[in-house]
């Protein structure tokens, strides 16, 4: 079937095969350009369909020259509807990794499970013996732990209501939005769905197993942003959720045994979490206009390259900031960049907005995500929407 964007909201609800196929090869030609990194080779990365997971699995196999296993929570095309973009994303790295001669190899299903910890560590034992890096990159809006509550996370602030400018992603038309303060209860909730809880359980079960190589490494992601969206995030109800994710690797690191616990504190990239909160696509509308002029931009897979050769495989040990996290938003956060952004965020009105921010790249990479908008893809052409994963198959 010939396959275009179906947008609702901040989602799109098709995928395009070969605009996911061709934006792999994309990051994969990316990563090949640039120089080898002295790092893991044996590598399981929990999100990997999409995203800083998907980067990451793409960074690691070819800078490092490492072998992966993905876990993904994704779903196949059907006859009349298409899979969702991680699927294909993960059809066709397994293709290009495999031709490349490295091992890749996915297991599709809820990463937050007992089920899939126990399919992963099989894995691993059958095809691998241990992994020496772990790749914590889940991002959920639920999460059933192991006592069997089902938990939902909110995005609101902590203590009182914020209300601030934001663009409506349908009109492109500047609005306001006021977001409630979260209750006890959501706050709670949301640090079980985003905090570091799930992270601790698979480094144990990874390690009780056996199957964790001396001096494993293991990272996870965060995000703190700029004072403007510290209401929203860094010290609303998500941001307590990623300090309960720092708090985990500095436990990681007191009570497993030579396991290297770490929290990458990532650049904004638009993605489809990052879609759904208010004020933030306005604030990357600016942040993306600023950084190409100043020639810092990057996306997801400069970023993780740059992660695993300058950090995680930097010699003489990772370099961390003060509080033991990796930052990679060292290029977002120079004081050059942020006082340039909140100049125009002061300036901005609802006549000036397309002249002041560059809201074009935003949705350029909204319809990257999806595999759409990708240069040399032929979107009138008919399409195979059933795509399968080879190591699924």
């Amino acid at each position: 079937m010939v396959v275009q964007p179906k947008v609702k909201g901040f989602m799109c609800t098709t995928a395009h095969p070969e605009g996911c196929r061709a934006s792999v090869k994309q990051q994969i030609d990316y990563v090949k350009s640039q120089p080898k990194s002295d790092g893991p080779k044996k590598v399981l990365v929990l999100g990997a369909s999409m995203g800083y997971g998907l980067a990451s699995r793409i960074a690691f196999t070819y800078s490092c020259g490492a072998d992966t296993i993905g876990v993904i929570f994704d779903k196949q095309g059907k006859e009349k509807r298409t899979g969702t973009a991680g699927w294909y994303n993960t059809a066709a790295f397994e293709e290009f990794a495999t031709a490349d001669g490295y091992y890749a190899k996915s297991l599709n299903g809820d990463a937050y499970s007992q089920e899939m910890k126990d399919e992963a560590i099989a894995l691993i034992k059958k095809d691998f013996g241990k992994v020496d890096m772990v790749v914590y990159s889940l991002a959920a809006p639920r999460r059933k732990a192991p006592d069997g509550v089902t938990y939902r996370s909110v995005l609101k602030t902590v203590g009182k209501e914020y209300t601030n400018q934001c663009i409506d992603l349908l009109t492109n038309e500047i609005t306001t939005v006021t977001i409630p303060p979260a209750t006890e209860e959501e706050v709670h909730d949301t640090v079980k769905v985003m905090g570091g809880e799930d992270w601790m359980l698979w480094m144990k079960a990874l390690q009780d197993a056996g199957v964790l190589a001396d001096g494993a490494k293991t990272v996870a992601y965060s995000y703190i942003g700029p004072e403007l969206t510290y209401p929203i995030y860094y010290a609303g109800s998500i941001g307590q959720a990623k300090q309960d994710l720092y708090r985990t690797a500095d436990e990681m690191n007191e009570k497993l045994n030579g396991v290297e616990a770490y929290v990458a504190v990532n650049k904004a990239v638009v993605t489809q979490s990052s879609a759904a909160i208010p004020v933030v696509p306005l604030y990357m509308s600016i942040l993306f206009k600023i950084m190409k002029e100043k020639n810092l931009h990057e996306g997801c897979i400069e970023q993780m390259y740059r992660m695993v050769h300058d950090r995680i495989c930097a010699a003489g040990g990772v370099p961390t900031d003060e509080n033991r996290l990796i930052r990679m938003d060292d290029y977002e956060m120079k004081p050059e960049v942020q006082d340039a952004v909140k100049e125009i965020w002061d300036k901005i009105t609802p006549e000036n907005v397309k002249e002041l921010t560059d809201i074009n790249e935003y949705w350029q990479g909204f319809y990257e995500i999806f595999g759409f908008r990708i240069e040399g893809v032929d979107y009138d052409a008919d399409v195979d929407i059933q795509t399968g994963i080879p190591s699924m198959n």
